[in-house]
């Protein structure tokens, strides 16, 4: 049974060890604080339990079982196939937590991180082991959100980002991989375009907040829920995405380049007039209710579209 490495039980850790305990893999979990992956595997058991009751999961006790807490990093990463670091967001935390890892890895082992913007080559440049370093790079949740970008240094083994794709696969994710690095890889840079616009518009005074979440939940959403951008306008025009490029680049290009020059888009003011109408309190107790209730209805969508069948060609 192939092994995984879980190190760190964070969020994003227990995450990704009920992706891989529920899909047959045996997973160590690691983290500095030894009760604090004994409370993280208490809490995985939880999420195994719900997304059983959505169908997503046939055994979570059995899942569950394959969790062992790990003594320290080193028996963590015996025997491993792939290592999925979960550390702090500092390239310099990165770089000591990767050179411990290669250095106790088995030498076929995959050592990669969950870093949501820190580029695998600013970390693993002086590492012997670096050519097989990468980032792959989750969504929030990834036991609910399969996305998961490969992200490999210029250095790293074109075979080992095969064989990391082919065990996330396995795992049900979804990955994508970059040819090249770029800050921010794929999916923080398209939401950060989607941000800055949303911020503007209601900083310009166009649009409520409300209204903003709108349009995405109630209209692009609903098309974005199972197509890419690609994807949907080339049904946006009779000769598909050559003929929609033809149509509408020049007043696309007009709106994109309306918005260059006109400084972040997230300074306290702008921040101030999104607030000004949000309904709720910023606490942290609404916060962690919100996310149980988005976790429970992204559970029911990855339900719903396992279920779907395939798109005709």
């Amino acid at each position: 049974m192939t092994k995984i490495a879980i190190v760190g039980s964070g969020l994003i850790g227990r995450a990704w060890a009920t992706v891989f305990a529920s899909h047959g893999f045996e997973v160590a979990l690691y983290d500095l604080k030894h009760e604090a992956a004994q409370a993280a595997r208490a809490h995985i058991g939880t999420n195994l339990e719900e997304l059983a009751g959505h169908g997503l999961v046939d055994d979570p006790k059995g899942a569950l079982a394959r969790i062992r807490v790990a003594a320290d990093l080193a028996d963590a990463l015996k025997d491993i196939a792939l290592a999925q670091e979960n550390g702090p967001e500092t390239v310099e935390a990165k770089r000591e937590l990767f050179a411990e890892m290669d250095r106790l890895a088995p030498a076929g082992a995959i050592l990669a991180s969950s870093t949501s913007f820190i580029m695998a080559s600013a970390f693993s440049e002086a590492l012997p082991g670096r050519s097989r370093c990468l980032v792959a790079h989750p969504v929030n949740p990834p036991h609910l959100v399969p996305i998961v970008e490969l992200a490999p240094a210029p250095w790293t083994d074109p075979a080992v980002v095969a064989e990391a794709k082919r065990i996330y696969e396995q795992a049900g994710q979804v990955p994508i991989t970059l040819r090249k690095e770029k800050a921010g890889f794929v999916l923080n840079r398209l939401q950060a375009v989607l941000l800055a616009e949303s911020f503007r518009l209601v900083g310009e005074g166009v649009v409520s907040a409300e209204d903003v979440d709108k349009t995405i939940r109630d209209g692009l959403g609903l098309r974005w829920s199972f197509m890419g951008p690609f994807e949907t306008i080339e049904l946006n025009a009779p000769g598909g995405i050559p003929d929609y490029c033809a149509r509408y680049s020049e007043s696309l290009d007009r709106m994109v380049k309306s918005s260059e020059g006109l400084g972040n888009p997230f300074k306290p003011e702008t921040v101030a007039e999104v607030m000004r109408e949000w309904r709720g309190a910023q606490e942290a107790e609404r916060v962690k209710r919100l996310s149980d209730w988005r976790d429970s209805r992204l559970a029911s969508l990855q339900a719903h579209k396992r279920a779907s069948q395939r798109k005709p060609d």
